[in-house]
């Protein structure tokens, strides 16, 4: 005997609104009496932490792993048989088509849902043995955690025994007879989700900057060279103000990056004194860094992730012209980083009940006053700085765009926000370090849901204000309407993306204890 599921035509992942189709095949040595076959879609967020000595309590043991296992996405239907009576089938291959329609939002935070899920109320069931004494999902756990409304998250791996989030098609094959075990199969997929809607253009831009001046020059040496010669201070340049820039990195506001697209950044270099030396930026590197919020129960870790997206070294690109006046911008050509796509295993931010992911953008500058090995002939030592910039309101889109018909139901909803306690990245209403008002403490956590605390305070870096229109961090995201998504399609234009490299191993999560939730 063997069991697999063909898919129709699969694609490199699924999406929302997407009709998930396909066979059950069965292949049979012998005469087999099959009461009936159920398929399932699944979606699972599991996340587990260990208990820190410190956060022991009368039901938590340091060293014990607890886990939290959310059912995002539950659908079941039976294909056969259609009339509930048990036939007997010969030896040979039998096909049994099945199809699912993805939907928009998770499950789990609906009680009727998962109560329907579970098969309460139907007829001819009996707790979580659905229709026809079949075992559906036991929903009595989901019910005693803490949800959020949210779209689907994308499929999510990397965090060995800590999280991840799979999606599945699940068959099962109910042989009566009381010493005769079930057949089961499964098949996982790839899921990306469809965009939020975006929001109108603003005309505005989120920024990063940062002043910096180099120090006045020195000779190299005043020791005498290997011909006998001094290295004097009549050098010229020595003693001469140095040069004093501002670097700022601009997105567009709200600052929304897209799976396997280049960035939209502007670098530009604003001159502060009036000095008529040229500096050079020397090296770039722009990394997009990810925050995965990791919670179960009231235990939270944040894991870091970092991609490097551009890392480009031995430049020379002039910072406009010395004889520049005084306030004069300088961008500089996209050409090292306009054309560098996010890596494809990037996945678009989320929030769900168990699990978090919220982006930055670090990009670092070497700049120098002299190139290096100008200091040879001049007899004055080149100088370098390293600036550091970073980006902290980032969201990272899928690139799916959803209907036209859908967002037209979705365009009063609010842009979505990860957090709005981190002012590290805002809008033009700057304020200087002098005048700055006091970041705001943290933000307690509600039901269940890690808080995100705020980035320390740079002094070279001064804090700016956020806009007053964004929605607290606690409110849940903003989702499509399912009722308004019942007669639409999946949409055709898909960006590649990799994700789960392996959505068929075996999972890396400890199993479930029971009685846990």
């Amino acid at each position: 005997m063997s069991i697999r599921i063909a898919l129709d035509k699969p694609p490199e992942f699924y999406t929302n609104l997407d009709f998930i189709s396909g066979r059950v095949i069965i292949v049979l040595n012998r005469p087999e009496t099959i009461g009936n076959i159920i398929v399932k879609l699944e979606g699972e967020s599991r996340t587990a932490l260990s208990v820190q000595p410190e956060r022991r309590d009368e039901h938590n043991v340091p060293g014990n792993s607890i886990s939290e296992n959310h059912k995002i996405l539950y659908k079941v239907s039976q294909i056969y048989p259609d009339d509930g009576v048990a036939l007997s089938f010969q030896p040979g291959m039998h096909e049994f088509k099945f199809s699912f329609k993805v939907p928009l939002n998770n499950i789990c935070h609906d009680a009727r849902a998962i109560t329907a899920a579970m098969g309460l109320g139907g007829v001819g069931n009996a707790g979580v043995l659905g229709r026809g004494g079949f075992r559906t999902m036991d929903g009595t756990k989901q019910l005693m955690l803490a949800h959020v409304k949210s779209t689907l998250p994308p499929s999510l791996t990397g965090f060995p025994r800590e999280a991840e989030i799979r999606y599945y098609i699940k068959v099962t094959i109910q042989r009566p007879g009381i010493f005769k075990e079930n057949w089961r199969y499964q098949l996982g997929f790839k899921f990306l989700p469809i965009e939020p809607p975006r929001p109108n253009s603003r005309n505005q831009e989120a920024f990063a900057r940062r002043p910096f001046a180099f120090k006045p020059r020195t000779p190299l040496s005043g020791r005498r060279s290997f011909f006998g010669s001094r290295a004097t201070n009549s050098h010229n340049g020595v003693g001469q103000t140095p040069p004093c820039v501002e670097m700022s990195a601009r997105l567009p506001f709200p600052s929304i990056l897209t799976c396997n697209e280049p960035i939209p950044l502007r670098l530009i270099a604003k001159k502060l004194a009036p000095v008529q030396e040229q500096v050079h930026l020397t090296a770039l590197e722009i990394a997009l860094v990810g925050y995965t919020h990791v919670r179960v129960a009231n235990l939270e870790k944040i894991e870091r992730t970092r991609w490097i997206v551009v890392s480009a070294l031995n430049l020379s690109i002039a910072l406009g012209s010395p004889n520049d006046p005084v306030d004069t911008e300088f961008e500089i050509p996209n050409t090292v980083w306009g054309a560098q796509r996010l890596p494809n295993t990037v996945a678009p931010s989320f929030r769900t009940c168990n699990l978090i992911r919220r982006y930055e953008l670090e990009i670092k500058l070497s700049l120098n006053w002299g190139l290096p090995g100008a200091g040879k002939s001049s007899g004055l030592l080149p100088q370098s700085i390293s600036l550091p910039l970073t980006m902290s309101k980032i969201e990272v889109y899928s690139g799916i765009k959803p209907p036209a018909q859908l967002l037209q139901t979705a365009t009063t909803a609010p842009a979505p926000s990860m957090d709005t306690t981190d002012t590290g990245v805002n809008i033009s209403n700057y304020v200087n370090a002098n005048g700055a008002a006091p970041r705001p403490p943290p933000r307690p956590s509600t039901g269940g849901r890690p808080s995100i605390p705020p980035r320390p305070s740079d002094p070279l870096y001064p804090p700016q204000l956020g806009p007053d229109n964004v929605p607290a961090h606690d409110d849940a995201p903003p989702s499509y309407d399912e009722a308004m998504a019942e007669s639409l399609t999946g949409p055709l234009d898909r960006p590649a993306y990799s994700g789960v490299t392996a959505e068929n191993a075996p999972s890396t999560m400890p199993p479930e204890k029971s009685g846990q939730h």
